[in-house]
């Protein structure tokens, strides 16, 4: 795979999980054999890729599940939230690995791929934690909404227009702690890495790690990985085909190339809801920032092989 253009492929909800259909495992992985086929192509064009998932609906019914047997029986206690986010990286993870990997085989591609459980480090004086705001679980109605943070003390908000969710603290990734294994296995092998944003831990004095609370955004965490691994490309797939701005509006514009400037001066106006667009353009604006003659590129994951040839997508650049 040596000498082929590097990407970060950042999946977002629709590729795990379709609307309308029962969270079921095995309604999952049908979704994700799908998903796969299109990130095979993208291998199949010349990529090397690693790939970053979310995990806000799958993390918060398990953090669900395990509260509620944690009622029904004593012996079964609920595991800390660090913990439900590690369960979501494992199984999340391996269904990517295994539908990936066959389809890849289908197209007599047989590279490895594997799924790295993986910690990312924040900073335990992170605002976030003062301020709730990653949408977790299942979506309620604004009075179910009101009922459950009275019942059990959490954070409910409005999310885009699409109902309610419980919120926990996003804070901003600083180190991914098993880069240099990312690094050791890049050439070889496509990883699965940082899923969910990664496990959230902050580093003690003494150098050991402890787990918190959090969701950490999985664009952030992608476009972290993309930094580290110098990548060509962060490649942010999501529902829409392009970014737009005045979303809903009857002046309504879908963008096809803006600059860094042009997407901030967006961003301040208000234009990208917080909990769905905007941090996808604030992970694009920080990569290419960092790397100007770079790019990023916000699409969907039908669009994602057109996107990279420049045919779809929205592209931000630095200049």
């Amino acid at each position: 795979m040596m000498g082929m253009a590097k990407v970060v492929v950042a999946l977002g909800g629709n590729a795990l999980q379709e609307a309308g259909t029962p969270p079921t495992a095995e309604a999952q992985l049908e979704v994700i054999k799908k998903t796969c086929e299109y990130l095979a192509d993208i291998n199949a064009r010349g990529y090397e890729m690693a790939v970053v998932h979310g995990n806000g609906p799958q993390v918060g019914r398990i953090v669900l599940g395990q509260e509620i047997a944690a009622k029904q029986d004593s012996n079964l206690p609920a595991m800390p939230f660090d913990v439900c986010g590690a369960m979501s990286q494992g199984y999340i993870g391996y269904q990517i690995q295994q539908c990936l990997r066959d389809a890849l085989r289908n197209r007599n591609r047989n590279i490895p791929v594997v799924t790295l459980l993986t910690q990312v480090v924040v900073g335990e004086d992170d605002p976030a934690f003062k301020n709730p705001t990653k949408p977790i679980g299942p979506f309620y109605s604004e009075d179910e909404a009101k009922k459950i943070a009275e019942e059990k003390g959490y954070t409910m908000k409005e999310d885009a227009g699409r109902g309610w969710r419980r919120v926990v603290a996003s804070p901003t990734p600083k180190r991914i702690t098993e880069i240099d294994s990312v690094k050791r296995l890049w050439d070889s092998t496509i990883v699965i890495t940082a899923g969910g944003g990664g496990i959230p831990v902050i580093e003690n004095m003494d150098g050991s790690l402890t787990g918190v609370a959090a969701v950490i955004d999985k664009d952030l965490a992608a476009e972290r990985l993309a930094e580290d691994m110098e990548t060509d490309v962060l490649l942010i797939l999501t529902e829409v085909d392009k970014v737009a701005i005045n979303w809903g509006k009857p002046n309504q514009k879908a963008l096809e190339h803006i600059t860094v400037a042009e997407a901030i001066q967006y961003m301040e106006e208000g234009h990208f809801a917080p909990g769905s667009m905007y941090p996808k353009v604030f992970a694009a604006v920080k990569f290419a920032r960092r790397f100007p003659g770079k790019k990023a590129i916000i699409t969907s994951l039908y669009k994602a092989v057109d996107a990279l040839e420049g045919k779809e997508g929205t592209v931000i650049t630095m200049a």
